[in-house]
């Protein structure tokens, strides 16, 4: 007598799918964890280009990289990102070029700065009361988007809680598989076991 035993092997490709997309979704996430974190690692600020004022250098947009360092250490040429003084009505950080210093009569450096894309020099003037300051190092065009877009609530917990919640169902899934799988080979153990009377 023949028994028939149906094919097995779309089990075993829906299973070896399902593994393929928790390594990759897990790949995915460390990649952008690191990424993520990488820059800080190595002493970098992040900047996103929200403006215009630096277009054909750096676009809106890009993702400016900044290092700090020691503000006797600045040149005219340096871009650097910093709030301008109250009195210029802006309160928002400004990514823009040294074109001045001049040093006052207190040996304070004062500087004077201005966007690349931008006719005129900024009508402010201003000191660092740091001693260290952020210059742009690298930029990167257009992966600003991203952390804006990560600004949002609803869109992080789409692109960063949807992919956790389903790296943790899939191991969840996998860790019953791997559980009802050894359970038959743990009771034929048990079955083989002789028999010893007791005396």
């Amino acid at each position: 007598m023949s028994q028939h035993l149906a094919p097995r092997a779309p089990r075993h490709l829906g299973r070896r799918l399902l593994s393929w997309a928790m390594t990759g979704l897990l790949v995915v996430a460390t990649l952008a964890g690191l990424a993520y974190l990488a820059p800080s690692l190595f002493g970098y600020d992040r900047y996103v280009i929200t403006g215009g004022s630096m277009t054909g250098t750096y676009d809106k947009g890009s993702i400016a990289f900044e290092k700090k360092v020691p503000v006797q250490d600045l040149r005219v040429g340096d871009v650097i990102t910093y709030v301008p003084p109250a009195s210029s009505g802006v309160s928002t950080l400004v990514t823009h070029r040294i074109i001045t210093m001049k040093k006052l009569d207190t040996g304070v450096m004062q500087f004077r700065t201005k966007g690349d894309a931008n006719p005129d020099p900024d009508s402010w003037t201003f000191q660092l009361v740091s001693g260290e300051q952020p210059v742009v190092q690298h930029a990167v065009p257009h992966l600003g988007w991203v952390f804006v877009a990560l600004a949002d609530r609803e869109i992080r917990m789409l692109v960063v809680g949807v992919p956790a919640g389903l790296i943790a169902l899939l191991s969840a899934v996998e860790l019953v598989r791997a559980l009802t799988a050894r359970r038959p080979e743990a009771d034929l153990a048990d079955d083989d076991l002789p028999v010893v009377p007791v005396l």
